[in-house]
């Protein structure tokens, strides 16, 4: 058996060429090259995270093979991952990519009590004749806790979130209900919470499911006359994970079988996730009986992100992905794309996307054509964040002493013209902005809107000034 790393992967290459088109071996095996062979493990370097995904969802069977016939039936492949960054003074970032542990998400078999003698049986989950069921937890492996970055945004959620993972059943967060806006990260933490089910009590029993898919399969068993199975089935659960529950609303039908679901399971003593886009009292065409069971335990918001929780999701993604950026693009980014996580993390896919296809350099200027692009259908404001960093980079000032109490003549002046531009670029009150700025008044607001007025009419440098600002903060 070959001992060195070259030495295997050229074996391994030579068998690959066999087994693919000639297109595709360029493609995807002729950029690889392995680093190191230890102890059965081959650690291959491939150039983005999307090559690393492509090779693991097309030709993991053959690499499988290949690699046991090399290094015996405990070989296996590791990645390592190495993007090239073309802009100045940055060297290449590697990253191990962890391999993923499905086999830990996974249910055990279950025994189900069924009625075979009559009619048969039509169950979406169930094969006739079967008792023992193999429920897939339909849990998403990459949405853990590991990667849920904690904000204040999300404090109170998450610590609920982990504390119901720790004891499942046992605590007074049952039900469990996480709302708040799109994007905010509901979905990734009622998978985090199974996830983290599955890692301590593995012998549990964890589904997640959509509402649309809960209704859906409860309008099947209607129509198959096995509403029995069906409840019988959700009854079996240890953790019931139920996302986007609001859309419930109005179905009266499947409102009641989850009525009797929900109180079998909570009087069992198992645990119930609800993920919602609003809170309890707000639902509307939500029965009375099943609003007063979701106030039963804890509900917990999730705000919109804080600037710098933003930067650090952004961080994070990248560190996952192997790649490095800029610091000030990163910035842009965050500062940008203000309330919605999942729009974030996708601007940041895009634009990594764009760079690496086109052959173009990571800067500022590709990022804000991006950004214009990404979100050109909608109507985007400059956020007071925003606003504040450019103001302060143009007068070369930090930002804590822009938001500081100093009455320094060339800080306050920054801070005026800071809220001049809040209060002509964006829809946020006098008093919002005022708080964006050292905790001021909406009185202070307006002082320093008129003072900024009347130096732009006087002072022509001061002018000059404003009509640089506005360059930089305008939107093509």
């Amino acid at each position: 058996m070959a001992t060195d790393h070259n030495q295997v992967w050229q074996n391994c290459i030579d068998i690959i060429k066999d087994n693919v088109s000639m297109q595709a071996f360029k493609t995807w095996f002729e950029p690889i090259k392995p680093v190191k062979l230890e102890k059965s493990v081959l650690t291959i370097q491939v150039p983005s995270q999307f090559f690393y995904e492509w090779l693991e969802e097309h030709y993991v069977p053959l690499l499988k093979k290949i690699i046991r016939k090399e290094l015996g039936p405990e070989g296996r492949l590791e990645y390592s991952i190495i993007m090239e960054n073309n802009y100045d003074n940055a060297n290449p970032y590697t990253v191990k990519v962890p391999t993923t542990n499905k086999k830990a998400i996974k249910n055990p078999s279950v025994s189900m009590p069924l009625d075979m003698s009559d009619t048969p049986i039509k169950n979406p989950f169930i094969i006739p004749g079967l008792r023992k069921l193999n429920i897939d937890s339909n849990l998403n492996p990459n949405y853990s806790f590991d990667n849920f970055i904690e904000g204040d945004c999300n404090r109170l959620a998450r610590s609920a979130g982990f504390a119901v993972a720790n004891k499942p059943g046992g605590t007074s967060f049952n039900p469990l209900l996480i709302y708040g806006g799109v994007g905010l990260g509901k979905t990734h933490l009622a998978h985090a919470i199974g996830i983290e089910i599955k890692n301590q009590y593995p012998e549990k029993t964890v589904l997640y499911v959509s509402s649309e898919k809960f209704t859906h399969q409860f309008i099947d068993a209607v129509k198959n006359n096995s509403v029995n199975d069906f409840s019988h089935f959700y009854q079996m659960i240890d953790v019931l994970i139920i996302d986007d529950v609001q859309f419930f609303s109005g179905k009266e039908k499947t409102q009641d079988v989850f009525f009797h679901i929900f109180n079998h399971l909570h009087q069992t003593g198992k645990q119930i996730v609800l993920t919602s886009d609003k809170p309890p009292v707000e639902m509307q065409g939500m029965e009375q009986r099943l609003l007063s069971r979701f106030k039963w335990g804890l509900s917990a918001d999730l705000q919109t992100p804080s600037l710098e929780t933003r930067i650090a999701i952004l961080e994070k993604k990248m560190y996952a992905d192997g790649i490095e950026l800029p610091k000030e693009v990163v910035e842009y980014l965050a500062y940008s794309i203000t309330t919605n996580i999942r729009e974030l993390e996708g601007a940041l896919i895009s634009l990594i996307a764009q760079a690496s296809l086109n052959k173009k350099a990571i800067t500022l200027d590709l990022a804000k054509q991006m950004i214009d692009k990404f979100v050109k259908n909608t109507a985007r404001e400059v956020s007071i964040d925003y606003i504040q960093k450019v103001v302060c980079d143009y007068f070369d000032l930090p930002i804590e002493l822009l938001k500081s109490k100093t009455r320094k003549r060339e800080i306050v002046q920054a801070r005026q013209i800071a809220m001049y531009f809040a209060k002509k670029m964006t829809k946020s009150s006098l008093a919002n902005i005022g708080l964006h700025c050292g905790g001021k008044d909406h009185a202070t607001v307006l002082h320093a809107c008129r003072t900024v007025n009347n130096l732009q009419e006087t002072d022509k440098h001061f002018r000059k000034y404003l009509e640089d600002l506005e360059k930089k903060l305008s939107i093509q």
